[in-house]
């Protein structure tokens, strides 16, 4: 689905080296999270993915497409659905029905169609309660939510998420996540989120971490968690419930590397007492 080949990027000939060398393939239907602390490359590599950044070298590829043929970037962003940080940003309408149908009407698609996106897109990210709400009265869970709807209603293989939880609070983090969840699950959406919060990959397929413009770890998010001193010395930490088998370890009790929610360690723990 995505590929990146020896990709390096500066945003100015004086700027140090944003990616360096990058190579990295994306196969479809994943739920891939790319983590990173500030300035590691991250949201550099995210938006190479629908062409908003060009390599400065190498090369990009989203379902054989070449990002750097100009040729190629209207078919490479209707494939690809991007959502921000500031979900503020990201609505331009007063209507949550307007804002998701604004995509789909500046590809031309004809209305009949375009109110079936909408009700289905609205439908997916459990928001269709508030169709005719004004989208400025919402809270921050639920605007990302509806700029997710309105990626949907553009019907795209693939969704990204460059640090869209963010300015969200625990539970619009959780309400996004479990729709994010849902969309690759259930939909088999190709989803790929940048984030610094470590917790956002406990249920991702693969997990990607950042540093210097390099991807210093790839692999299941279990196998990365055991790594919590390496991690901690990129400037990123583990999920909480890693941190509860590190503290349980040292007094002897011996969890699964596997155990990453509450869920898992209550029943890891129950047949110990």
């Amino acid at each position: 689905m995505i590929e990146f080949k020896g990709v390096r990027f500066r945003y100015d000939e004086e700027a140090p080296e944003a990616l360096k060398g990058v190579d990295l393939t994306i196969p479809d239907g994943i739920f891939l999270v790319v983590a990173g602390h500030n300035g590691s490359g991250k949201s550099t590599l995210s938006k190479h993915i629908n062409g908003l950044l060009l390599p400065s070298e190498g090369q990009v590829l989203v379902n054989g497409l070449d990002t750097k043929e100009e040729s190629n970037l209207l078919a490479i962003r209707q494939q690809v659905g991007m959502v921000f940080q500031n979900p503020d940003n990201q609505l331009v309408t007063t209507i949550v029905e307007e804002d998701v149908a604004f995509g789909p009407e500046n590809l031309g698609i004809p209305s009949p169609e375009i109110r079936v996106r909408v009700d289905e897109a609205l439908q997916k990210v459990g928001m269709t309660a508030y169709a005719g709400s004004a989208a400025h009265r919402l809270s921050g869970g639920q605007k990302q939510r509806i700029a997710i709807a309105g990626m949907l209603a553009m019907e795209p293989k693939i969704l990204v998420l460059d640090e869209a939880t963010a300015m969200l609070d625990p539970r619009g983090r959780e309400e996004l996540l479990q729709t994010v969840y849902e969309l690759n699950r259930k939909n088999g959406m190709t989803v790929i989120m940048i984030t610094q919060y470590m917790e956002e990959a406990i249920m991702a397929d693969r997990l990607v971490v950042m540093s210097g413009g390099e991807i210093v770890m790839d692999d299941v998010p279990d196998k990365i968690f055991s790594r919590g001193e390496e991690l901690r010395q990129l400037g990123l930490d583990v999920p909480e419930i890693v941190r509860i088998r590190e503290d349980l370890a040292e007094k002897g009790i011996s969890l699964p590397p596997t155990v990453l929610t509450d869920t898992q360690l209550a029943e890891a723990l129950c047949p110990l007492f």
